[in-house]
């Protein structure tokens, strides 16, 4: 009878930290939804951020200290500023940006859609323009970028 309630509660035990260790591998994997870099391909743009630690430095740009993010061009140096953010859920965080020149800002929102797409959608302010053959190119309201 003891061998028994032995195995039982070994078989319960080991259940149990299965299931522990699952949770804790799901709750890690939501901590890190806005710890990523992300690329829309179509405007040759990205974002790299982490609105948890907030502790991104922008290449050439170090003054600024660290920082939430920002969101850059491909083979240029300009760039968008994540200023400050708000995390509302593990799929939704609200952005304050500035241009690298200070003269513009915007509010934005980055929606996680799954584990590799995003959402970025200008809400008020500025319009995002990024440098594109030697003229600034607009951004569309919502783009979706992927992670990498």
């Amino acid at each position: 009878m003891q061998i028994r309630a032995s195995q039982s509660m070994r078989n319960f035990l080991l259940t149990l930290t299965l299931f522990m260790a699952t949770l804790n591998v799901h709750a890690q994997k939501e901590h890190e939804a806005f710890r990523a870099y992300l690329f829309n391909n179509e405007y040759e743009v990205y974002l790299r951020i982490n609105l948890y630690d907030q502790d991104i430095t922008v290449p050439g740009h170090e003054l600024y200290g660290k920082l939430p993010g920002y969101l850059g061009k491909k083979n240029y140096s300009f760039c968008w500023v994540i200023t400050s953010c708000d995390v509302k859920s593990d799929k939704k965080a609200v952005l304050q940006l500035i241009n690298d020149f200070g003269s513009e800002e915007l509010t934005a929102t980055l929606v996680r859609k799954n584990d590799s797409i995003y959402q970025l959608r200008q809400d008020a302010g500025s319009t995002l323009k990024v440098p594109h053959k030697n003229k600034w190119q607009k951004l569309s309201k919502t783009i979706l970028l992927k992670r990498k």
